[in-house]
Parts: structure tokens; C-alpha cells; sequence
């Protein structure tokens, strides 16, 4: 009986504390076939809790409330037949149906609501759910994946707001053969009898990736005669050491340059984070979090082609 008035507590608390944390996922290099698995493209965009009930809410990983900065979404709880807790993914879509990571970002570091309405009529931001935690005052978590496949399929009317994450089952390798030639950031595996696993990095969730994504910190910038970023000096705790991991500059918006300068005036440090390099540095708190995208790394360690993603608000 204490049981479940504990998991009645539980389940109460998804809706009314919206403290959900999403479950992770581990990382693989290549591919694989497995009848056990069914694969999901990988979609690059930001993560996702959504609570529809008598209204809409959207939580990151950080449990920040995202509607404000996506009003376009503010009505999906109507499409979904009963309330329900999903997981997914915000993105913002090209033409040709490809995620626009870069559109995403920009709209999640407006503050004028003005502009963010403006952007939501221009750059409009969709949901994809790919799964399921509650519907009613049902709790979905310890169900297996597939049956709570059934529950999204049959719950979410889709429309251009909302969809439902496609899936195939056996061929991860085809998939991600796909993605690769599509310039896709690559495909997701899932165990078809995985539980829900709120909050853990689970083996029975692999991300397939054709790009590297690694958050690493900012820890010094260099500037050219204007005063704007010339480039971003990149480190990484490993055992509670910061070490070097390079410089960036490619695709960083000047919203974001905005950020990181105005972050740099008021967290400037004296001392140099790492040895020999420039003089010229102005070095920081390394506590400003960003995604680095690269194709691989170097032998001697370093990132090849490395791209500045975004910048992190939610770590």
C-alpha cells in the first residue's frame, strides 16, 4: 500500500513539480544491425520535456521553462487526446526538411518579445516526440520501449506544430549510411525492451554520430584591433584538471560573441589557464560552457575542422 502511494506521490510530482529528467543516451563510432534495436535519426536540435495538460510547458535539461522563447508551440497540448509528460526534440527545420541547428540557437538567445515574435512567424520551432513518461496518471517509465511506442502513436495528433519521431527496425547501418549522405548528424538506436530511465546514461540508448559534439569550456578569448573575438580558447576538466583542447572561432553569431565579451569584462583572471600560448589572450572564468563540433580528432589529440555550435545555457 506505501508503495503505491509513493509512485501515486511520483507521478503527481511529473505535473505539478515538472522536475523531469530526461534519460541520456552513450556514445558508439560506427553502426550496427541488431533485430533488438530500432533506430531514429538523430535530430539536431535542443532536448525536451514537455507537460501537456490544460496548457503547455517545455522543460530543458536545466528544467528551464522554453515557451516564453517559442510561443509557436504554446497550443500542442491540444493535440495531445489525454494529458501526458513527453521527450523530445525542439528544431527548426530547412526547406528541405534538414534541422537547422543554427536558426534554433538564435532564437533561444532573443530576449525582446518583440523579436521572438517575429522569429516565431519567420523560423518556426516544431516539436518531434520520440517517447513517452505518463499519460493520465499513468506512469509509462517502467514500460518497454515499444508499448510506450504504441501509447505516443495513439495520444499526439500530429500537425505542423508536433510530430511523432519516425522509426525503423534492423538497419541501423543502411540508416546511417543515409544520414551520411544527407549531411545528417546521425542516427539513435534504442532497445526495444529498454525502460525508461529518468535522469541515466543507459547502454540501451546509442547515438551514432557523423560529427563530433563535445561541450568544453571557455577559457580565453583573443581579439583583433577592433576588439571583436578573433578566437576562443578551449579547455576541458578531465580528473579535475583543466586541460587544453584548442581554438575556435568558425560560426560563432554575433549574439553569442555579445555574450561571451560581456561575460569576459566582468570574469576576467590574471594569470594565464595554460602555458605557452599568446601573450595576447584575455584570459576568464572557465565556467561559460560551449558545443564544439568536429569531424574527428588529429593524432596528436587536437580537433579537426572544429566549429563553434552554440553556447550552453543549461550546463
Amino acid at each position: 500500500m506505501q508503495g503505491s502511494q509513493n509512485k501515486e506521490e511520483s507521478i503527481v510530482d511529473f505535473f505539478k513539480i515538472k522536475n523531469v529528467s530526461p534519460m541520456l543516451l552513450v556514445s558508439q563510432d560506427k553502426p550496427f544491425d541488431d533485430e533488438n534495436y530500432i533506430y531514429e535519426l538523430k535530430l539536431d536540435g535542443i532536448r525536451c520535456i514537455a507537460y501537456l495538460d490544460t496548457h503547455t510547458s517545455l522543460r530543458n535539461k536545466k528544467n528551464k521553462e522554453l515557451l516564453p522563447l517559442y510561443p509557436e508551440l504554446s497550443n500542442i497540448h491540444k493535440q495531445a487526446r489525454e494529458r501526458c509528460v513527453l521527450d523530445g526534440e525542439l528544431v527548426v527545420l530547412n526547406t528541405d526538411g534538414s534541422p537547422n541547428f543554427q536558426l534554433l540557437q538564435k532564437r533561444s538567445l532573443l530576449t525582446d518579445s518583440l523579436k521572438i515574435e517575429l522569429e516565431s512567424q519567420k523560423h518556426r520551432v516544431h516539436f518531434v516526440a520520440y517517447d513517452i513518461l505518463q499519460v493520465g496518471d499513468e506512469d509509462l517509465t517502467d514500460m518497454k520501449l515499444m508499448k510506450r511506442k504504441e501509447y505516443l502513436a495513439s495520444m499526439i495528433k500530429e500537425n505542423d506544430a508536433i510530430s511523432i519521431s519516425r522509426f525503423i527496425e534492423r538497419q541501423g547501418i543502411e540508416l546511417f549510411n543515409l544520414t551520411t549522405k544527407l549531411n545528417l548528424e546521425g542516427i539513435v538506436a534504442k532497445a526495444k525492451d529498454s525502460k525508461y530511465e529518468l535522469g541515466k546514461r543507459s547502454k540501451n540508448w546509442i547515438k551514432i554520430k557523423n560529427y563530433v559534439d563535445e561541450d568544453l569550456l571557455i577559457c580565453g578569448i583573443l581579439l583583433d584591433e577592433k576588439g571583436n573575438i578573433k578566437d576562443l580558447v578551449l579547455g576541458q576538466l578531465e580528473n579535475k584538471t583543466l586541460i587544453y583542447r584548442g581554438k575556435v572561432f568558425l560560426h560563432i553569431s554575433k549574439e553569442e560573441q555579445k555574450i561571451i565579451l560581456s561575460y569576459a569584462r566582468s570574469h576576467k583572471i590574471s594569470r594565464p589557464l595554460f602555458d605557452n600560448l599568446s601573450k595576447d589572450i584575455v584570459w576568464i572564468e572557465p565556467k561559460l560552457v560551449c558545443t564544439i563540433e568536429y569531424m574527428n580528432k588529429t593524432d596528436d589529440g587536437n580537433m579537426r575542422q572544429p566549429v563553434f555550435k552554440a553556447l550552453r545555457d543549461d550546463k
